[in-house]
């Protein structure tokens, strides 16, 4: 009700109308009976949904984030159209023969609605930026943290700083160390994955950090799949299954290995880690908390416990000497800590209206520096769902918060604290704190500051 984003952001109904196909093409094969009837089902649903985009965005739409949704629409109906041929081989008899009419229905209406926005986009007029009491409302009331806006921007320019100081003091330890070759191809890639996340979980155990049961499911990387790859600009390429089936393998789809990479595909091909460290840790914290005893506590809540608990882990490997035989990789770890303390900034400065989606991206990509592409994809996300960029680092400084009041108990057990962090990551880290240690000062500080709308 306060993003609006039905009314103001086109992208949002390619999320409502692509995305739940591209979801369900995510899981591997075999693909049944009912799971290809769900995709056609889909398919027959994009004009209805594109055509209602039309009339709910007419008079209220932000030309910010119409332009942005334009250049994800630059070629996506011709994408869409390989990814469902690719796909039709795959599918049982009934469903492949109906296959084509609906693609053809739903190709059309994506084109149409690039044309339409395209032809709209100089009447479009409301801001992209949220406003600072609709942000504040989510900060205070929605995510519960305890910190004014401002303190925000104190701490991550905190942070920023000791990244760059933590990043500069690793280039200078890997003087003179050679980058680690990219790989022979897809196939030694994989192979190496599945050896490193391996390594991962033996290491955790070793050094007492985090308790590995036996039937935790694993993180894997695959080959994309013909039909996935046309379409990757509209989500995440992971397989991460569901409560139903937590036993699932977590699968991180991967295309062919070439030359323009982008900032965090050129660090995952390199070495495994940069993104077993983080999406990795996302796969295991959500197969154990479907396992929680309550099922409130299974479902998912916001981003700054999860991705908090990710972002926390990728320091806690380098500090535990993870990568002390991978210096590029520890740099790389120290350049992503700046990311994530300049995404608390771009998110504040976009939600307010301080900076405009041009500006932001100028800023990721000249200052962390990375891709301009990813800078572009990241500036127009965070401003469409404000709040969710500055959970990584927030959240990591919660986690820090919390387990530096536990380590003065005498009682303080890391590999305990961390499990139970995982165990809980859907739950507020306010709420954690006050379970953990009996006290609800930072849920009141929440309170207090949150704006009644």
């Amino acid at each position: 009700e306060l993003v609006r984003g039905w009314a103001r952001d086109p992208r949002f109904y390619l999320d409502q109308s692509l995305v739940p196909i591209f979801n369900l093409l995510l899981e591997p094969p075999p693909f049944d009976a009912v799971r290809a009837s769900a995709i056609i089902a889909h398919l027959r649903r994009v004009p209805v949904v594109l055509e209602q985009a039309r009339v709910n965005l007419a008079d209220t739409a932000a030309p910010a984030f119409a332009a942005y949704a334009v250049g994800v629409l630059d070629g996506l109906a011709a994408d869409l159209e390989a990814a469902m041929a690719a796909l039709h081989p795959v599918l049982p008899p009934e469903p492949a023969r109906a296959l084509s009419a609906a693609t053809g229905s739903a190709v059309a209406a994506v084109a149409s609605y690039r044309q339409w926005l395209t032809t709209r986009m100089a009447s479009f007029a409301a801001p992209a930026a949220v406003g600072a009491e609709a942000f504040g409302y989510f900060l205070h009331r929605v995510a519960l943290l305890p910190y004014p806006v401002a303190a925000l921007r104190t701490m991550a320019g905190q942070e920023w700083n000791r990244a760059v100081a933590t990043e500069a003091i690793l280039q200078r330890r890997a003087a003179g160390s050679a980058d680690a070759d990219l790989p022979a191809d897809l196939a030694a890639h994989v192979a190496r994955a599945e050896h490193d996340e391996l390594a991962v979980r033996r290491f955790y155990v070793e050094r007492g950090l985090l308790s590995q049961p036996d039937d935790l499911r694993h993180y894997r990387f695959a080959a994309m799949p013909p039909y996935v790859g046309p379409l990757s600009r509209l989500g995440v390429t992971h397989y991460t299954a569901d409560e139903r089936r937590r036993g699932d393998a977590a699968v991180h789809y991967v295309p062919p290995i070439g030359e323009d990479l982008s900032y965090f595909r050129r660090a995952e091909l390199r070495d495994p880690r940069a993104a077993i460290v983080h999406e990795g840790v996302h796969a295991q914290q959500l197969a154990l908390s479907w396992a929680h005893p309550d099922p409130a506590r299974r479902r998912y809540y916001d981003s700054a416990p999860i991705e908090g608990i990710a972002f926390y882990n990728e320091e806690l490997m380098l500090v535990a000497g993870l990568f002390d035989d991978a210096p590029a990789t520890a740099e790389f770890v120290a350049n992503a800590m700046r990311l994530r303390s300049l995404r608390v900034e771009i998110d504040v400065t976009l939600a307010s209206g301080m900076r405009t989606l041009d500006a932001a991206a100028d800023t990721l990509a000249d200052t962390v520096p990375m891709d301009r592409q990813t800078a572009q994809e990241e500036a127009a996300f965070f401003a469409g769902n404000p709040g969710q960029g500055l959970s990584y680092q927030i959240g990591k400084l919660q986690i820090l918060e919390l387990l530096a009041a536990c380590q003065r108990r005498p009682d303080f057990d890391l590999r305990a604290l961390h499990d139970r962090l995982w165990r809980e990551g859907n739950v507020p880290l306010v709420l954690q704190r006050w379970e953990v240690l009996g006290t609800r000062d930072q849920l009141d500080e929440a309170d207090q500051l949150a704006p009644d709308l």
